[in-house]
């Protein structure tokens, strides 16, 4: 793979964690649409819960998430309160409809959460949701924020899978993008949660990090294979200071090209392959026997703001400042700040500030992109089934186009199927982005696509 075809298609485009992506979201979806969508709801559907805890002991520079650093506990003590009285005007907007089957603590980090706090927490979701009895509960956690009563609590609170940001561990990089984690500290998490009985972890890689270089990534990877977790996920560090100020803390002279990213994302994949995990879409991993493998070669993948899921929920109910839901009907994004999501709380019960309206063809559209991200290919004919000749028609013909003028040979299409090819892969994004309507209204920047 030469670098000018790298180059030309590693171009800036979405994430497809949703579709329409959030850039496109406007304030014309209030609190009082949200309700009614939550009314509206059928009685037995599944229901997935995400909660956010928009803080961090400590700023790690490369972040994209929305969360702010505090020093002292009160900021978070602070802030559940409202969490509990969300829960509760949502709970109230459901009348009873729906299970809980999957719950995600996300963040800034969770595991900051003080034990007692956390078993509140959950506890407040089982008084007020009906919660299928195999939940799968999972935890983003930062192993600087852990105690033994902290990991004794999350064990007691059903946690089923924790997953650990790991980004690299040579110091260089580490000091580069101000988050010092040892090796010792990650397989220490691993481990603790392990004799406590929860026997599913993740942990999350970057490649495209400053001062990272082809030797420094496989060096992680072997060291993060050499803990077994799971499932690995192996993320391209979104550089993006104009929405992330924090970011400029970073050196940009030290970041690696989009050809060094993508030979390091290569080089990483191949060690992890090489130890008997599956790839999983574009940037994970996991064991043959776990579910996310399962549900892949099973075609049962899906993708949503957490990534590539075995969730199939069609009602993702957001908790929290800024986090997003997706219903039916369209998504939902709480407000950013949490002074206002605190004051909004309080005096609605709701803090919607935005969301989007999905039409037929939005959601046609969405199928389709989220089936390349999950298969690499879509079926003409489950697209025709699912939405009606007619509706994919425009959609079947871009195909065609997408195939007969791609001079690379990153597509194919026989009529039957679209088919991303090896060589494309790597730029999954980027085909996906020719099915995007709205993307060429140029709303959002977004990172490089490898």
């Amino acid at each position: 793979m030469t670098d000018d075809l790298i180059k030309r298609y590693a171009k800036p485009v979405p994430r497809y964690t949703s579709y329409p992506t959030a850039p496109h979201f406007h304030a014309g979806i209030d609190a009082a649409t949200y309700a009614a969508w939550l009314g509206e709801l059928p009685a037995q559907t599944p229901i997935s819960l995400y909660v956010h805890i928009p803080f961090c002991d400590r700023l790690c520079w490369f972040c994209g998430c929305h969360t702010k650093q505090v020093l002292r506990y009160d900021p978070i003590a602070a802030y559940l309160p409202s969490v509990y009285r969300e829960i509760e005007t949502v709970s109230e907007n459901l009348g009873g409809r729906g299970h809980v089957v999957a719950l995600h603590l996300g963040g800034g980090s969770p595991s900051m959460l003080q034990p007692a706090d956390m078993l509140a927490l959950v506890a407040h979701i089982r008084e007020n949701f009906v919660v299928s009895e195999s939940l799968e509960f999972s935890i983003e956690m930062d192993p600087n924020d852990l105690t033994e009563d902290r990991y004794d609590a999350l064990a007691a609170a059903g946690v089923t899978r924790v997953s650990v940001g790991v980004q690299d561990f040579n110091p260089k990089v580490q000091a580069a993008i101000n988050r010092i984690q040892t090796f010792e500290q990650t397989r220490e998490v691993i481990e603790a949660m392990r004799t406590r009985g929860v026997g599913s972890s993740n942990i999350d890689m970057l490649y495209g990090l400053p001062y990272q270089t082809i030797e420094s990534v496989e060096a992680t990877a072997d060291q993060v294979l050499s803990l077994r977790p799971e499932r690995i996920a192996l993320f391209g560090y979104a550089h993006v200071p104009w929405m992330k100020t924090h970011q400029k803390m970073i050196d940009e002279a030290a970041l690696p090209g989009v050809a060094e990213r993508l030979k390091q994302s290569l080089a990483a994949a191949e060690r992890i392959l090489s130890a008997g995990y599956v790839q999983i879409g574009i940037d994970h991993f996991a064991l043959p026997s776990d579910g996310l493998a399962v549900a892949a070669a099973g075609g049962h993948l899906h993708r949503n703001f957490q990534g590539y899921t075995t969730d199939a929920a069609p009602a993702l109910i957001g908790l929290g400042a800024s986090s997003i839901g997706s219903l039916p009907q369209g998504y939902v994004q709480n407000t950013v700040a949490t002074g206002e999501y605190i004051r909004q709380v309080r005096e609605n019960g709701l803090a919607t500030a935005r969301g989007i309206a999905l039409s037929d063809e939005d959601r046609l559209r969405a199928w389709v992109i989220e089936r390349l991200m999950c298969d690499f290919a879509v079926s003409t004919g489950e697209l025709q089934a699912r939405f009606g000749e007619t509706a994919a028609a425009p959609v079947v013909q871009e195909m065609r186009y997408a195939a007969l003028y791609d001079g690379d040979g990153l597509v194919s299409f026989d009529g039957r199927t679209f088919s991303i090819n090896e060589i494309g892969r790597p730029f999954a994004r980027t085909v996906a982005a020719t099915f995007d309507a709205y993307l060429a209204n140029g709303a959002g920047r977004h990172s490089v696509a490898v």
